[in-house]
């Protein structure tokens, strides 16, 4: 079904963002960008099913549209995307995913009604020809693709649309957030569950409640072992949507995890954040970026310690609250010591009778 067309100087723009949740959020600033150059214009995004809905309560788009990502074999599920992308009668592209597969997409398109493209495909009319674009920050190499297309501002991320009531979870003032998970086919990227047991136990010491967020049975299956080794840790695993992680961020006083999407997200939030690297990923290319973030890496993250860990933390936010001590209770002002010149002079004595000559 075709869109309506714009309001006469109204142009039609979409962006492709087909990522996992961490490209998603490296995306948030550069969302920013077109949403803010494109004013008046009627921005679409063409994102994958799981972000959808969150991403459609954002304030950048008017429209989602869903990619199913069809196998190279699906014939009909390409017939279907690329039907979809020609209703959309789209004036731009910016293609921000600047894949092998968004770049074919330029080709669905009829060669005599291809909107303008920002990306790398072959006959781009705003390609990015940036050589050392792959050596770049995720984030650095979006805003430079857009500053080639004209969109000159760069944006930082900002969540503040999103949120959830966390009530019901009665949390305590002080608590940390811990992100054991990671990609099911990429367990190198995490740190030893046991370890994170032990990091839970040295925060309770601390006055620390541990919280432990992930998705999926077996990032369950990883918060179970650390409340075997750990009881008082909270477990919110499968308990929370993308809105309650951005308020969860906002209210910890830290948080600790491995290179995954949710730490992106916490780290956008505004919280105190330190992920864990492994030689899987480079965080020069796709570290989190937020307020504060600390990155420790090592090429098997089984070969990292807990002492470093835990000297990575803010030191305001381990260390228990100052308490300041009791006031002793008044003691009595002793009494000053006799002024010697108010003593009483004491009584003359007699003078001695003068006794006779004998």
């Amino acid at each position: 079904m075709d869109l309506p067309r714009p309001h006469p100087g109204m142009s039609r723009i979409l962006v492709v963002k087909l990522g996992a949740l961490g490209n998603v959020i490296l995306s948030l600033g550069p969302f920013a960008a077109i949403r803010r150059h494109h004013g008046t214009d009627h921005v679409s995004l063409l994102t994958t099913r799981p972000w959808a809905e969150f991403l459609a309560r954002s304030p950048y788009f008017d429209e989602v549209l869903i990619d199913d990502r069809p196998a190279w074999w699906d014939l009909a599920g390409w017939w279907r995307l690329r039907r979809q992308l020609i209703a959309g009668r789209f004036d731009r592209v910016y293609d921000l995913q600047t894949s092998a597969r968004s770049s074919r997409y330029f080709h669905l398109f009829p060669r005599h009604a291809r909107p303008e493209w920002s990306g790398i495909a072959h006959g781009s009319s705003h390609p990015d020809r940036d050589p050392d674009r792959n050596r770049l920050h995720d984030i650095d190499r979006q805003f430079a693709q857009l500053r080639a297309a004209g969109v000159m501002e760069t944006l930082p991320a900002d969540l503040s649309w999103t949120g959830a009531d966390l009530a019901r979870f009665a949390l305590p003032d002080r608590f940390a957030l811990l992100v054991p998970g990671s990609s099911a086919h990429r367990r190198i990227k995490r740190w030893p569950a046991p370890r994170y047991a032990d990091l839970a136990g040295a925060l309770l010491t601390r006055g620390m409640a541990p919280v432990i967020l992930g998705a999926g049975e077996e990032e369950g299956a990883l918060a179970r072992t650390m409340r075997d080794a750990m009881p008082h840790a909270i477990d919110l695993t499968n308990r929370t949507g993308l809105p309650e992680v951005a308020s969860l961020a906002r209210a910890a006083c830290f948080a600790v995890g491995n290179d995954t999407g949710p730490m992106h997200l916490i780290a956008a939030a505004g919280c105190r954040s330190v992920v864990l690297f492994s030689r899987d990923s480079d965080p020069a290319l796709t570290a989190p970026r937020g307020r504060s973030v600390t990155v420790l890496r090592r090429p098997n993250l089984a070969e990292l310690d807990l002492a470093t860990v835990l000297e990575a933390l803010p030191a305001a936010a381990v260390l228990p609250a100052p308490v300041a001590p009791p006031t002793p209770a008044a003691l009595p002002t002793p009494a000053a010591p006799p002024n010697p010149a108010a003593l009483p002079t004491p009584a003359a004595l007699p003078t001695p009778t003068a006794l006779p000559d004998g």
